[in-house]
């Protein structure tokens, strides 16, 4: 039986904010937290240590290689500011959701409004598919598998991939992400400890593959 049962371009915007809002994302207890880093790519290894503060800024410590050391910031700046919370409203009043169609990843949501011809799928009160114009470029994420913290899910695997807005070609190779959480200091705020990224040609032949692990995770008491 489907999970939605009505006409094509009737208003979903009930269903698609439902699946925003299920997202999990810190509260305003959030007072940032601190750990390891350890980041690895073939037979190379980088450790150090890092730091998110309150407001979800991050820091990367006793790195030597620049490159590397940015690298890991911008994987903790990407997790942290998608766990800020933002209120449905102030990021999508200007946006209308009419339904598409349906298929196994969920139901096609099409965005009208500020930022018409975006599009997202949804499925089970989660966000499965995103289709955005990003700074000159169309990104696509699938969902593949999720975690449910009781608290709203965290996306566990998943795919994305840069493309041309005008041709659709792909402008970048498509990352396969894998990402496993941990409780922090048991105050009921997940944060990510391992990530591993799979890089695949355009032609799904070539892979590479980075890590990303975080551990001794600490809340910061201030």
């Amino acid at each position: 039986m489907p999970e939605f049962d009505f006409v094509s371009g009737s208003d979903c915007t009930k269903l698609f904010r439902r699946a925003y809002e299920n997202r999990y994302t810190w509260d305003e207890k959030f007072r940032g937290y601190s750990g390891a880093c350890l980041y690895q790519k073939g037979s190379s290894v980088h450790e150090g240590k890092f730091l998110i503060s309150n407001d979800f800024k991050p820091q990367v410590i006793d790195i030597k290689d620049e490159a590397i050391e940015k690298l890991i910031s911008s994987q903790l700046w990407e997790v942290a500011i998608h766990r800020v919370r933002r209120d449905f409203k102030s990021i999508h009043s200007e946006n209308t959701f009419t339904s598409g169609d349906v298929n196994d990843i969920g139901l096609e949501v099409l965005v009208g409004g500020k930022n018409q011809g975006d599009k997202y799928r949804i499925k089970d009160d989660v966000v499965t598919m995103v289709h955005r114009h990003i700074h000159g470029s169309l990104i696509n994420i699938f969902t593949q598998k999720i975690k449910d913290t009781g608290s709203g899910y965290l996306s566990s695997s998943y795919t994305s991939q840069y493309f041309d807005p005008v041709s659709r070609k792909p402008k970048s190779k498509k990352l396969l992400y894998k990402d496993d959480f941990a409780l922090l200091d048991n105050q009921c705020q997940w944060v990510l400890k391992s990530r591993l990224i799979e890089k695949v040609d355009s032609e799904g032949l070539e892979s590479e593959f980075e890590k990303f692990i975080f551990s001794d995770l600490t809340s910061i008491n201030r």
